[in-house]
């Protein structure tokens, strides 16, 4: 387990955001650090006043500053890794969260279409034959995404295009990547 404390937030990271937002922004900045080509990443999402308290040996080791001037009110944790031969989905069934844990996050990469692109995607492929074909797509952009929901149903996603690869570039939206934060909030049920 890896927390992310110590990581400055971003530049573009709103002073106003909610800590959802912040917390997301923080993780993109964690992945955007270690580079591209990299597997899929979860997180744990946990009230940092909380762990303080109840934790506080544990928290020290995170790097937790007793002074939470400019913090985030929720820590990420990095969990032990995503295995990569298992469906993302499936891998995502199999996981519960202790109550601790107020919320969890996942920043993968993906190739996506923009918009204009969808319209021409041909019907009836099995998901191996959509892969090459988007693979293969002259338009076809590298992203890293990082989706990060809350156990009360809050939802925040962050998207960072490989070619504008900036932290003043990332996207940020609650409904970007809905199946995905979907998958994330089933594991609370």
């Amino acid at each position: 387990m890896l927390s992310m404390s110590n990581v400055s937030p971003s530049p573009g990271t709103p002073m106003a955001a909610s800590p959802l937002t912040r917390a997301c922004l923080e993780i993109d900045e964690y992945a955007a650090g270690l580079g591209w080509d990299k597997p899929a990443r979860l997180f744990a999402l946990v009230d940092t006043a909380r762990l303080k308290k109840q934790e506080p040996r544990l928290a020290s080791q995170l790097g937790l500053d007793t002074d939470d001037a400019g913090k985030s009110s929720l820590t990420p944790i990095e969990q032990d890794t995503v295995p990569s031969g298992t469906p993302l989905d499936k891998f995502l069934g199999t996981i519960a969260w202790p109550d601790a844990v107020v919320g969890c996050a996942l920043t993968v990469e993906r190739l996506m279409l923009p918009p204009s692109a969808e319209a021409s995607v041909p019907e009836g492929l099995s998901d191996k034959q959509l892969s090459k074909w988007v693979a293969r797509h002259p338009e076809r952009q590298e992203v890293r995404i990082t989706v990060a929901v809350l156990r009360d149903g809050s939802r925040e996603s962050a998207v960072r295009l490989r070619e504008k690869d900036s932290s003043t570039e990332v996207l940020t939206g609650g409904g970007l990547v809905p199946g995905l934060a979907e998958a994330l909030a089933a594991t609370f049920a």
